[in-house]
C-alpha cells in the first residue's frame, strides 16, 4: 500500500518555528543541535549533493515532551540543513492520522521522519531511534507482547534504562543517525 501525505505538506512547522515554540526540553534540544558535527566528510558531501534536487520533502512527527525527539531531531535537522531539503514538523497530538499510519511495534513512537517526493508520495521513513538503540525495545516487545504480563512494567522500565545506556552520555550516536539517514535516502535517490 502506498501512502501519500500531500495534504500535510505546508501544514507543519519549520524547524525554527518548532525550536522557538518548545515549552519543554528546549535547552537540552538546543545543546544537541549545537553539538552536532559530521562524523564522516563523505556523508556530508552526500547530503550536500541533494541540494540540487527540488523533489524531496521531509515531514517529522514530533513533540517537545519526548526524550527521543530531544536527542534525535536536532541531528535530523542539521543533516537535512546540509541537504537544503524542505523540512516540516507535525506535532503528534495535532496529526495523529499521520503517526497512526507509521506505527512502530504497534505504537505511536516519535520522532518519525518521513521522506516524500514533491507530490507527497512517501519514499521512506526513519525513527524513532538509531537501530542499535531501538534494538533493545524490539527485544522487549518480542519477549513481552502482552501488556498484562506481571513483569511488563518492570521490564519496560529496565528496557528504557538500557536505551539510555545505548545512547550514552555524549553525542557519538549522532553518527549512527547520520549514516542511517544516508542509507535510507540512498535507497530512493539516484
Amino acid at each position: 500500500m502506498s501512502v501519500n501525505l500531500r495534504e500535510k505538506i505546508g501544514r507543519g512547522l519549520t524547524p525554527q518555528q518548532f525550536m522557538d515554540g518548545m515549552t519543554k526540553n528546549k535547552e537540552k534540544f538546543m545543546e544537541y543541535y549545537e553539538r552536532f558535527s559530521w562524523s564522516d566528510e563523505n556523508n556530508r558531501r552526500f547530503f550536500q549533493s541533494l541540494k540540487s534536487r527540488g523533489d524531496l520533502r521531509c515531514l517529522i512527527v514530533a513533540a517537545d515532551w519526548c526524550g527521543d525527539v530531544v536527542r534525535n531531531v536536532p541531528v535530523v535537522f542539521r543533516v537535512l540543513e546540509e541537504a537544503g531539503m524542505p523540512v516540516e514538523v507535525l506535532i503528534m497530538e495535532e496529526h495523529t492520522d499521520v503517526i497512526d499510519r507509521f506505527l512502530t511495534l504497534g505504537g505511536r513512537s516519535i520522532p518519525k521522519v518521513i521522506f516524500t517526493d514533491s507530490a507527497g508520495n512517501v519514499l521512506g521513513d526513519w525513527g524513532p531511534r538509531p537501530e542499535r538503540v531501538q534494538e533493545a525495545m524490539v527485544r522487549f516487545k518480542e519477549k513481552y507482547p502482552d501488556r498484562e504480563h506481571p513483569d511488563y512494567q518492570e521490564q519496560l522500565k529496565a528496557t528504557y534504562q538500557e536505551i539510555q545506556k545505548r545512547y550514552g552520555e555524549g553525542t557519538a550516536y549522532h553518527a549512527e543517525i547520520e549514516q542511517e539517514l544516508k542509507r535510507l535516502l540512498s535507497s530512493f535517490v539516484q
